[in-house]
């Protein structure tokens, strides 16, 4: 596989679209906190990704509504807007025997230390995971479609993720950014393994101008 480095809006947006294709668990409670933990506490490797509700008005701010969590074959919508940061959601961060696996975790655990305090451990961020194969994009979105030349949908992002019911475009939404980390590495890990790749060669240089000579524009006015 030929890895590339980069890729372009303008092709970006000829690329076909991706959808989570699992199944989507929306989790409002304590109990269907407790199940869905003790199911990805199985895994050895999530994807995670959360959301927040945009604030249009300056100095406004709201905490994090909604965290993802993702296996290959299902997601969980966490609506901490509705559960908080419960106990058995810090106790998965912190289980150093699950990976998880995001892109800008930093600030996604920025904001969910808001909720509570915790020591998120095994955690893989992909804008510097990929870097070691020639990958120089940074967003979710390009790292995808140089991978998977897929792209994925953001028309979602600045949607209220506190409303009262989640709509079926922001479910598959927050449930495909979750899942998208989660195949990165996933392949990722494949092409480390089988060495089946190589980073794209540089473009060429671009020609340097010849230079204009003040001889030579006089010349052409003379």
């Amino acid at each position: 596989m030929i890895v590339r480095r980069t890729i372009d809006k303008d092709e970006l947006k000829e690329l076909p679209r991706t959808v989570f294709p699992g199944r989507i668990y929306v989790i409002q409670s304590e109990a269907e906190t407790e199940r869905a933990v003790a199911y990805l506490q199985s895994r050895s490797v999530i994807g995670i990704d959360s959301e927040t509700r945009p604030s249009f008005t300056k100095g406004q701010s709201h905490k994090v509504a909604l965290l993802q969590i993702s296996s290959e074959e299902c997601c969980f919508l966490f609506r901490l807007n509705m559960t908080g940061l419960t106990q058995p959601l810090v106790d998965l961060l912190e289980n150093p025997a699950v990976i998880k696996v995001g892109l800008s975790l930093k600030d996604d655990f920025m904001m969910l230390h808001k909720r509570a305090p915790f020591t998120q451990q095994s955690c893989i961020e992909l804008q510097d995971y990929v870097r070691q194969f020639g990958i120089q994009d940074k967003s979710l979105q390009k790292i995808y479609a140089i991978l998977f030349k897929e792209k994925i949908s953001k028309s979602q992002r600045l949607s209220n993720w506190e409303a009262d019911v989640l709509s079926d475009g922001q479910k598959q939404y927050a449930a495909t950014d979750a899942w998208a980390c989660l195949n990165i590495y996933n392949l990722l890990q494949e092409l480390k393994q089988t060495g089946d790749w190589e980073i794209a060669a540089l473009p060429p240089a671009p020609k340097e101008r010849e230079e204009v000579t003040i001889g030579s524009i006089s010349n052409q006015q003379s």
